[in-house]
């Protein structure tokens, strides 16, 4: 791949990567679009990174078909994909590891302590293999791209870090591999999660200001979801992930969720941009 990259570069043709951990769906397939927009060669990675799940988590459960994925990646035509074994991502007797200190502490850094070093490392990684120009994420996992960008500025990586969209079902649920676990009772338990951003948005727009006061009624949704179980509703500075106490003009948030519906922790989020002429962008 490395090869590969080396020869495209020296053609002028610029490289997207895509990282991801396979059983693909709409979420992957609009970052592949959106690398096939801004670069002339998109890679994608499928790669299950062991180091990113904690003892008790679903790493041999977690879901996958690679024959699947590649027939969808073909169909959108990407150029490559890279699918390297454990040994070959991790030498024998690695020693090396990427922390991004502060940002992997919080929120899901406290839930999985050793989350965020996996991510950073197995990120790192594949850029040093694929040498991409820019990378894309999917801003549902909202922390790990904060993370991300943050850890290629602290090591003038020269990657364009791009945050697509989040990708929702039609009825509003955040699209994730992890999904597929959901029973049919949860799978609609867990449009809570949404409709608690929902409620938030209708708040905001209404004149609430008061992190509080905006979090408590998105907390008082959960009661009536017997499956759920509520791990943090966070409204956080959306650089920093600092706790905000009251939201201000001409700044930006995120309000971040992790909650297990059943067996399954899912998680979403939403954007909040106060702009200076008075509007507020949510995405």
């Amino acid at each position: 791949m490395q090869s590969i990259s080396a020869s495209l570069k020296k053609e002028g043709k610029t490289i997207g990567l895509v990282p991801t951990m396979g059983f693909l769906h709409h979420g992957h397939l609009s970052l592949v679009k959106e690398s096939k927009s801004k670069t002339d060669v998109t890679v994608v990675s499928i790669f299950v990174n062991p180091t990113q799940f904690g003892p008790n988590e679903d790493f041999s459960a977690y879901p996958r078909d690679t024959e699947h994925d590649c027939k969808m990646l073909e169909a959108e035509g990407v150029d490559y994909v890279i699918i390297p074994s454990e040994d070959s991502i991790y030498t024998e007797g690695a020693q090396t590891y990427v922390n991004v200190t502060q940002l992997g502490k919080k929120l899901e850094g406290e839930f999985r302590p050793i989350h965020f070093q996996g991510v950073a490392t197995v990120v790192t990684i594949l850029f040093n293999i694929v040498r991409p120009d820019m990378a894309f994420f999917g801003q549902k996992d909202a922390q790990q791209a904060t993370l991300l960008t943050r850890m290629e500025k602290d090591l003038h990586l020269g990657i364009s870090i791009n945050i697509c969209n989040i990708m929702r079902e039609s009825d509003g649920l955040a699209m994730s591999s992890r999904n597929i676990y959901l029973s049919e009772t949860e799978r609609k338990d867990a449009l809570v999660l949404h409709n608690s951003l929902l409620k938030a948005q209708e708040l905001i727009m209404a004149g609430t200001r008061d992190t509080d006061a905006i979090i408590a009624a998105m907390k008082g949704l959960y009661g009536a979801v017997k499956s759920s179980n509520l791990d943090y509703i966070k409204l956080v500075d959306d650089k920093t992930l600092d706790d905000a106490a009251m939201l201000e003009l001409g700044k930006a948030y995120f309000i971040l969720i992790a909650c297990k519906i059943g067996k399954t922790r899912l998680i979403d989020n939403l954007h909040i941009r106060f702009k200076t002429d008075n509007t507020i962008e949510f995405k």
